[in-house]
């Protein structure tokens, strides 16, 4: 047992499944630690229509990474006092909270497992699945996503977990960073299948339970069935997601993270199933290729994500994706608007938490929300807490026993309003034997008087369950308008019962008015392997927004495009497809753009010999050059990924390879490109220089820019060699900064000399009896540890002292103030600036007073360091203790 494990108990009589249980239990009382949070709502204002109490503390909760709960209001938190950055394993455990009563307090907990670095979980009846890091002799291994069962119902997990999937990280980064990068949060869809949020570690041979190895370099979204098969990409070329939102229609949103200042901000992004959304290589020179995002919205880190679908909340709230974000501490909403294959949205402040992990809703509509609370990059075990909200008039509802429910009785909680509910009564259905649980959901999908979301549900559910059997039937539903995106996306989605899917409705349905069942038809051509489509592939148009970036210039990487959609996803099939010739054969015709683009991704040597020889039969310069511009791109490929290199958190954005190496047909393709140079007059040179500088080729008679040093092994930092450079504070991510101080340990003296040359003393003071100015620095060891204190100087935003938030003064002259109060009485107050000024202001003469979300310490202070500055001054901070 763990000492964690050693902490908990249970006021119960019995752990297991109080919520629902028949059992005695004794209801708690509201303790000064929850008190504590409660009282966070004046200073975090939070919506006045919704009740937001404590539900766990640090006591139980420390360092909250993830959480979920189960559809009968069971919470799962995954306790991460590893963190982000921290190697030493044996700090975590998933931790299960029961209110018995529903009153709103927490009555039961118990460890239900003890597991490493737990970024995602999801509870699947007596079953829990939990993605995490796996431990080896002191070492990170991988990451596994895997299961554990509770068959006894007592609340603790009855014996190790199984795999599901084993190795979807990168063991070699987790070592030398910490799961910062690695792979998150796991949803389930009314699909079926369970979603991964994949950080941009990406991971290397990753091995399901049918021994299906699948590499991933970067970032996205991986899906695989419940019982650990058929895993698969799903998208691809995201930044660190943490999770992703589904809706009931299988609309799949994530918020990513940004890479402090390399061009890559905060993404909300619809995950369009084959979608190449770009990060790092094509999102900034190559945007014609990629699937934008919906907005850039500035920094920040995108944590957890949940798409609200219960009936129990009010409109305003409700049929939205809420996405958190750590960074900003702040849970928002976005409102999405249907246009074309995708969305519009608009981004609205929700909820502020501080440093929102993780949320998730039971089928009563409990929302659960997890907060870091300034648990620091290597976790803390006094940080951290969960709090429960509900609508003001929420009434509690309880979910009947799934096991004991009939197939009549499943059906009509599969027609719930609620996606919770629908969800875990599908799931229930699947587990009958016998027809009876497929003509149920074949009854709710065929029946037209029902609503939309509840005839996808039975679609796709009756898809899971009749398996082959069920291709006739969903055929039939592809002819009926309403459900035709839902029925076609059903009858591609599993690869194992493809053999007896025709393909005419798919083809036919690529010219279907509606845009969504476009992309659904293209998608599934390319699922269904019949080569035969791609001449209708070929002719879905490409907008005239498919035009690369001038030289010099980044593209739309952030602007919403869902016209150029249903051609990217053609493109995608074709490349599926290998479909070379149709795509040689097309090279001239009015389908000719898109057949281009598609070549530019098939390392083929068929599709090298047939641009070639479309070349010499090319009528037009244009179109020559076309080809020319091709087969360049396809000069180089993508090194193989072995998970021993890394593009880090400052990738090299230039694309379109990042590890760029030659091929079996390089060699001709060089030969051909050096012939057709050397025939060109001294003007048209300069095409094929600057063909050299963006594809980085690297053949140095065509001139152009030179190409970038390229090494498989990601070099080390030396610390030593760059400890003294100054600047290099200002030059490095935060992540980055956090591994070294944890190796440098600076001189104290220095640390002292820096906190008055760098400007600390005029807003702090670190003896007593000096004037009262920010935060007293005179026992910040007493409550911070170096990194603690790192983090608070270069992410001052992020943990604002209590009582030193920004306030905003404007007095009836309209002249305008702005600090810190450090004194207050009836009739005036002290405000003091960020010069350390104070400025005496009677309260009377004050027309607005605003308190600010933000710190009086502005970022970026401490850029001008060297690592072994920054080192000493956070030890010299370290050092003043009581």
């Amino acid at each position: 047992m763990t000492k964690l494990a050693l902490s908990l108990s249970c006021a119960c009589l019995v752990f297991a499944g109080c919520g629902n249980s028949q059992k005695p239990c004794t209801p708690a009382e509201r303790n000064p630690a929850l008190q504590s949070i409660d009282s966070l709502g004046a200073s975090l204002k939070w919506p006045e229509e919704l009740e937001i109490t404590g539900f766990a503390g640090p006591d139980l909760t420390p360092s909250p990474a993830c959480l979920a709960v189960a559809p009968t209001g069971e919470v799962f938190v995954g306790v991460d006092m590893i963190g982000s950055l921290g190697k030493d394993p044996g700090r975590g455990a998933i931790v299960r909270l029961v209110d018995c009563n529903n009153d709103g307090i927490m009555d039961s907990h118990t460890e239900f497992a003890a597991v490493d670095n737990p970024r995602g979980i999801f509870p699947l009846g007596d079953q829990l699945f939990v993605l995490h890091t796996v431990f080896e002799d002191g070492f990170a291994t991988g990451m596994d996503l895997v299961v554990f069962e509770d068959k006894d119902q007592d609340g603790i997990a009855d014996g190790p977990s199984k795999p599901i999937i084993q190795h979807i990280s990168n063991p070699k980064f987790l070592q030398s960073r910490g799961t910062d990068h690695a792979t998150n949060g796991i949803r389930m869809g009314i699909d079926g299948w369970i979603y991964i949020a994949v950080g941009d570690f990406g991971f290397h041979n990753a091995t399901d339970q049918e021994g299906n190895k699948l590499t991933m370099l970067g970032g996205g979204v991986v899906r695989v069935r419940p019982d650990g098969t058929e895993m698969e990409v799903y998208s691809h070329g995201m930044r660190n997601i943490y999770d992703v939102a589904i809706d009931p229609f299988m609309n799949i949103f994530a918020r990513g993270n940004t890479n402090d200042g390399g061009g890559w901000n905060i993404r909300f992004s619809h995950q369009i199933q084959s979608g190449e959304y770009g990060y790092p290589v094509l999102f900034k020179h190559f945007t014609e290729e990629i699937i934008p995002a919906m907005v850039d919205l500035g920094g920040g880190s995108g944590t957890g994500a949940l798409f609200m679908d219960e009936p129990a909340w009010p409109e305003k709230y409700n049929e939205v994706p809420m996405m958190a974000d750590w960074g900003r501490s702040q849970l928002y909403i976005h409102r999405v608007t249907p246009s074309g294959a995708s969305f519009s949205q608009e981004e609205e402040e929700f909820l502020k938490l501080p440093q929102i992990t993780d949320l998730d809703v039971d089928a009563s509509g409990r929302l659960y929300l997890s907060a870091w609370d300034g648990a620091g990059y290597s976790g803390d075990s006094t940080k951290g807490f969960v709090v429960r909200a509900v609508p003001k008039d929420w009434k509690y509802e309880a979910f009947p026993d799934l096991e004991e429910a009939s197939i009549a009785e499943l059906k009509t909680l599969l027609k719930s309003e609620s996606s919770v509910r629908r969800l875990y009564a599908q799931q229930e259905l699947l587990k009958r034997s016998g027809d009876k649980a497929a003509e149920a959901a074949w009854e709710v999908a065929s029946d037209k008087t029902l609503p939309l979301d509840v005839r996808v549900a039975g679609i796709f559910t009756y898809a899971q369950a009749g398996k082959e059997a069920a291709v006739d039937k969903l055929v039939k539903l592809a002819s009926e308008e309403e459900v035709r995106e839902f029925a076609l996306r059903a009858l591609a989605d599993r690869k194992p019962f493809l053999e007896n899917v025709p393909v005419e409705p798919f083809l036919s349905a690529v010219k279907d008015p509606s845009a969504r069942v476009q992309v659904a038809a293209i998608v599934g051509l390319g699922r269904l392997g019949h080569k035969e489509a791609a001449q209708t592939l070929l002719e879905v148009p490409v907008p005239a927004s498919f035009k690369a970036p001038a030289k010099g210039e980044e593209g739309p990487h952030a602007t919403p495009n869902p016209e150029i959609i249903p051609a990217h996803v053609a493109m995608q099939s074709l490349v599926r497809l290998n479909a070379v010739n149709a795509c040689i054969e097309a090279i001239g015709t009015e389908n000719s753009t898109l057949a281009l683009w598609a070549l530019r991704y098939m390392h083929d040597p068929g599709a090298v010999d047939g641009l070639i020889a479309a070349y010499e039969n090319a009528g037009t310069d244009s179109l020559k050059n076309q080809i020319i511009t091709t087969l360049a791109r396809l000069y180089q490929k993508e090194a193989p990924y072995d998970g021993s290199w890394w593009w880090s958190t400052r990738p090299d954005t230039h694309g379109p390879y990042y590890q760029p190496v030659t091929w079996e047909s390089s060699g001709k393709i060089k030969s051909f490109l050096m012939e057709q140079w050397s025939q060109s007059p001294a003007s048209g040179k300069e095409f094929y220089a600057n063909l050299n500088g963006k594809f980085r080729m690297g053949i140095t008679e065509f001139g152009g820019d030179e190409p970038r040093e390229v090494a498989i092994e990601e070099p080390k930092i030396d610390l030593e060699k760059i400890r003294n450079q100054k600047g290099q504070i200002g030059k490095t991510s935060i992540e980055d900064i956090m591994l070294a101080m944890s190796e440098l340990k600076g001189t104290p003296d220095l640390g002292k000399k820096l906190f008055v040359q760098q400007g600390c003393v005029a807003c702090h003071s670190v003896e007593k009896g000096e004037t009262m100015k920010g935060p007293f620095m005179g026992q910040i060891g007493s409550i911070m540890n170096r990194k603690q204190i790192a983090e608070s100087i270069l992410k001052p935003n992020a943990s604002i002292s209590q009582g030193f938030a920004t306030v905003q003064i404007t007095t009836k002259d309209d002249k305008s103030y702005m600090g810190f109060v450090t004194g207050e009485s009836a009739g005036q107050l002290i405000l003091r600036d960020i010069t350390g000024t104070a400025h005496t202001i009677k309260t009377s003469d004050i027309k607005e007073r605003k308190e600010l979300e933000t710190s009086m310490m502005p970022e970026g202070l401490a850029n001008s360091l060297s690592y072994e500055e920054f080192a000493s001054l956070i030890t010299y901070l370290s050092q003043q203790k009581e």
